[in-house]
């Protein structure tokens, strides 16, 4: 016998706010239900039977590819790649968070209703909700049992099961059982809360915190830097920014931000961790998170794809990488801008899951952000501007002594590939954004230049990122706010869509 939830009949919906609350009405039942259950349990409590919760579900039901003409018109003059079934037929997906999601999910069933006219059923669905997913933002109800009690656990509730949580989805390789639903999103509600998870143990924030704009950087003077203009954004009243946050999920609000604007919630006010974690995230807010993420994902291809794995869930409007890389060119100068236009991928991370054939192309929409912000942060144009920037091809690998290799091989492939510049993890990110239909686009920063002896040597390094960084950093800031002001719609493009796409972005 397994104690369930009093049953909620699915419902249909012709506004997107009703299907909305409904997926709240039925997440929030069932995650309460598998919380009481957990705190008798962690009381000593003997329960007498199996206790399962499931996640909420949208289905439409989609009777003709063809859209009607005015409803066609008006999404493809908003230039959006998503929103709309690509062929006839029944598509579902499962919810969760919708705390979280709340704003996305709500635009996802407009465009659907929109483009296709369709009524939105919700109900719950049989895919059970892992009891470690159901704890609040704090809770660690499980490191107050006793290994005897934690094994019990297993007996009485769902734990995460590996199966549900592939990403056959994105990569394309998903084959759907005879009669079953296609796919609504890219994700399916235990894959997003399996990375949810994952976020709050690499960054150490929660991930109600992150932004819909990305930095990835591979040196702590970045953060260093934008910790810096963190907090002298919090001390200007009329910053747009209205709160930083940092690992422990320690909260400092703009100055004169009114009470009722501050953030609320659990775990907060937070306490900085002992020791940072692996890969730091800080945030730095505005309001319906068009602010900016800035994480640290150290050194390697293996690191910047166990971060875009995670963050992807949350379904960002670009990520970015900044950082240093060693010019492959004689003409290059120690603190030269390279632009990625093209990725030669020797990081192999990916390779089961995006097979190197795959081409991965430039956006020009952030190419030009990119471009642009250089050229208004250090005030260089035209020619000028080619003299600091080169737009060219960068090669990432894993090996991070690929300059040891005997026999001139790695610069063999390098020269022949044109590429102009080399790191461990931009290829990677760009590749796991066109996977993940996450807009991506790389600005590096020439730190030394091995193959013509201009090697990284300890006092020469510390001054040139401490005079580098700073204006590298104001780039990638200034190429959000580009970003941001040209808006979400043109962001989304259409190259980085299959054949048979998910309607949800």
């Amino acid at each position: 016998m397994t104690a369930t939830p009093a049953f909620i009949a699915p419902t249909h919906h012709e506004d997107p706010a009703q299907a909305l609350a409904q997926v709240r009405k039925i997440y929030n039942q069932q995650v309460s239900h598998l919380r009481e259950a957990v705190a008798r349990f962690a009381a000593g409590e003997t329960l007498a039977s199996r206790v399962r919760a499931c996640y909420p579900y949208v289905r439409i039901e989609v009777a003709s590819s063809l859209r009607p003409q005015a409803m066609q018109g008006q999404a493809e003059g908003q230039g959006l790649s998503y929103g709309f079934a690509t062929s006839a037929g029944r598509y579902e997906t499962t919810l969760t968070r919708p705390d979280l999601y709340g704003n996305y999910l709500l635009e996802q069933f407009r465009l659907l209703r929109q483009n296709h006219g369709v009524q939105l059923e919700v109900g719950t669905s049989h895919e059970p909700i892992p009891v470690h997913f159901s704890f609040a933002e704090g809770d660690h109800v499980e490191g107050q049992l006793g290994a005897d009690r934690r094994a019990l656990m297993r007996d009485l509730f769902d734990l995460p099961d590996l199966t549900a949580m592939d990403d056959g989805i994105a990569n394309g390789t998903r084959e759907p059982r005879p009669g079953e639903a296609r796919p609504l999103s890219l994700f399916s509600a235990p894959r997003i809360d399996y990375s949810l998870q994952r976020l709050r143990h690499y960054t150490g924030t929660a991930p109600d915190w992150f932004q819909n704009f990305v930095l990835f950087t591979n040196y702590q003077f970045y953060i260093d830097e934008f910790v810096r203009l963190g907090r002298q954004a919090m001390a200007d009243p009329s910053s747009p920014y209205v709160a930083f946050v940092e690992p422990g999920n320690v909260v400092t609000h703009r100055q004169g931000l009114p009470e009722s604007d501050r953030l609320q919630g659990p775990g907060l006010p937070g306490v900085a961790p002992p020791r940072l974690p692996q890969m730091p995230a800080y945030h730095l807010l505005r309001p319906g998170h068009g602010g900016i993420t800035m994480i640290n994902i150290g050194v390697g291809p293996a690191n910047a794809k166990t971060i875009t794995d995670h963050v992807a869930v949350l379904r960002p409007h670009a990520w970015l990488m900044l950082g240093h890389c060693a010019g492959l060119r004689q003409s290059q100068q120690l603190g030269d801008y390279v632009l990625a236009h093209a990725y030669v991928r020797e990081d192999h991370v990916l390779d089961e899951d995006l097979p190197p054939w795959v081409p991965i192309p430039a956006l020009s929409e952030i190419q030009l952000a990119l471009e642009r912000a250089v050229a208004d942060v250090s005030g260089s144009q035209g020619e000028a501007l080619k003299h600091i920037m080169r737009t060219g091809t960068v090669a990432s690998t894993d090996n991070r002594n690929w300059e040891l290799l005997g026999g001139n091989t790695a610069q063999r492939r390098f020269s022949q590939s044109r590429a102009v510049a080399l790191d461990m993890e931009s290829a990677t990110i760009a590749a796991n954004g066109f996977r993940f239909r996450v807009p991506y686009g790389t600005l590096l920063c020439v730190s030394d230049k091995p193959l013509h002896g201009e090697i990284k040597l300890p006092g020469m390094a510390d001054h040139f990122y401490r005079a580098r960084v700073d204006q590298h950093l104001r780039i990638g800031m200034r190429a959000v706010e580009i970003l941001r002001e040209g808006g979400s719609q043109r962001l989304h493009s259409r190259k980085l869509r299959a054949f048979d796409e998910v309607a949800f972005q």
